[in-house]
């Protein structure tokens, strides 16, 4: 569940799941307790454990560079150690006096250096000439609902400037491929061009030649795969106030804060129009010197996000079960 006011129909469960994990894990007292990213769950769940004496561990920081920065008084309280990411956030932690590791990102492990289009198109049974759209709408119900109408307008138009482009788009479940079917399903032609594939993301990903993403890891993903991007992303408008005055820096793409600039577009809210999001793209597909520029510059951040992360990780959390 992402967001402010998409949460509220969750909360009354998300509160019974992390009440009885509490009482669960303080039963069984482990020498020490790991939270998975979900800083929103896990972070008081963490502070509550801490105060009954069960030793914490976070893995990866909540962003609080990018918003929501007084979050970490509370981080402060509720973990003995926090494994970090990204490289830059060592500093931060470190003028906050919290213990943290930089332990690099497990992506960057996963993903290969040199990514092989060829061999991707081969496993998701697509033809290898032609140039490929990966459109990646976000995997939540939310997420489809508000990004999907505007992707699939540009992807109409893309396709009407560029009749021999394919698209292709990874769904998480079969709700989510129902509901992007019935939305290119008002958009005459545009599904002859598209395939709909069940999960494979990291196979959409590295067939493309450019990728239309919904903001969050994806962007990472796409990054590290080495591919122009275009960065778009709607919510509600109340969500969208909530979390710009929360902001603190910029971007919303991972790819951009990492580099500490704007390196590929990002068209949010009403920015994001069909037109928008098709001219950004078809602008990639246009300019060699940019799409080699860009590689690079995501070679570049492939090699500081990949560290041993599997063996610093688990150091990290013997050190603190100690």
């Amino acid at each position: 569940v992402r967001g402010y006011v998409e949460v509220l129909r969750h909360l009354p469960r998300l509160l019974r799941l992390r009440r009885a994990l509490r009482e669960r894990v303080i039963a069984t007292r482990p020498q020490v307790f790991v939270g998975v990213d979900a800083p929103d769950f896990n972070l008081a769940l963490e502070e509550q454990l801490r105060g009954q004496g069960v030793r914490t561990v976070h893995f990866v920081s909540p962003s609080i560079w990018a918003w929501r920065a007084e979050r970490i008084k509370q981080i402060a309280r509720a973990v003995d150690r926090v494994l970090l990411v990204f490289p830059f956030e060592q500093k931060i932690y470190d003028d906050a006096g919290i213990p943290a590791s930089y332990v690099g990102h497990p992506l960057a492990n996963m993903i290969p250096m040199i990514p092989d289009a060829v061999a991707a198109r081969q496993r998701l049974g697509l033809r290898a000439e032609g140039a490929l759209l990966a459109v990646l709408l976000g995997s939540r119900v939310d997420e489809v609902r508000h990004n999907g109408p505007t992707f699939i307008a540009a992807m109409a138009l893309i396709a009407a400037d560029q009749p021999s482009m394919r698209f292709v788009i990874p769904v998480a479940d079969l709700t989510l491929r129902s509901a992007i079917e019935q939305m290119m399903a008002a958009r005459s032609g545009i599904a002859t061009k598209v395939d709909i594939v069940s999960g494979r993301s990291h196979d959409c990903l590295e067939a493309s030649d450019v990728v239309l993403v919904a903001s969050g890891t994806a962007t990472l993903e796409a990054a590290l795969f080495k591919r122009p991007m275009v960065v778009a992303y709607k919510m509600s408008p109340l969500t969208a106030w909530l979390m710009w005055r929360k902001g603190t820096i910029p971007y919303v793409g991972l790819p951009n804060i990492l580099a500490e600039e704007l390196i590929v577009p990002e068209l949010l809210q009403h920015h994001a129009t069909p037109a928008a999001l098709a001219r950004a793209v078809l602008d990639w597909l246009h300019d060699d010197a940019r799409r080699e520029r860009i590689t690079a510059r995501f070679t570049d951040m492939h090699h500081s996000l990949q560290r041993d992360t599997a063996r610093l990780v688990a150091d990290a959390i013997f050190e603190v079960a100690q």
